[in-house]
């Protein structure tokens, strides 16, 4: 009898252990995607609308090939979604990684938050220990 499948089924552990390395290596793609200042700028662009790629390519005076590259890292990592018509090659934004992203960045942001906080403390402390008369 099991009462619990992931407890009592070995192979539920399995199951759960690639859930969060799929997790992990969408989460690696996505900041690897965002690492490059060209990339980031094609996202930017992409916030106003779907674009084809000759228009994402233009302001880097890259070739289509190489833009197309950059798009691909984009694509792998769940950012872009790319659509052929005929020659073009329509772009668009798909923001879903990025607010997973940011989910992971706020848990460090909160850490930083509340380590300035305990510093402020701290500080504050000290401050009150050197107006205190008799000290010099």
């Amino acid at each position: 009898m099991i009462l619990n499948h992931m407890v009592d089924n070995r192979n539920g552990a399995d199951i759960l252990n690639h859930m969060v390395k799929d997790n992990v290596r969408r989460l690696d793609r996505v900041f690897h995607a965002l690492a490059h200042p060209t990339r980031r700028a094609m996202l930017w662009r992409l916030t106003g609308g779907a674009r084809n790629l000759s228009d994402l390519a233009s302001p880097f005076r890259m070739s289509f090939p190489a833009a197309s590259k950059h798009i691909r890292v984009l694509e792998r990592a769940g950012l872009v979604r790319r659509r052929v018509s005929g020659r073009t090659h329509w772009c668009r934004l798909e923001a879903k990684p990025l607010a997973k992203a940011s989910d992971f960045l706020e848990k460090y942001r909160r850490f930083w938050e509340e380590s300035f906080e305990r510093l402020d403390d701290v500080l504050e402390e000290l401050k009150a220990e050197e107006n205190q008369p008799g000290r010099a």
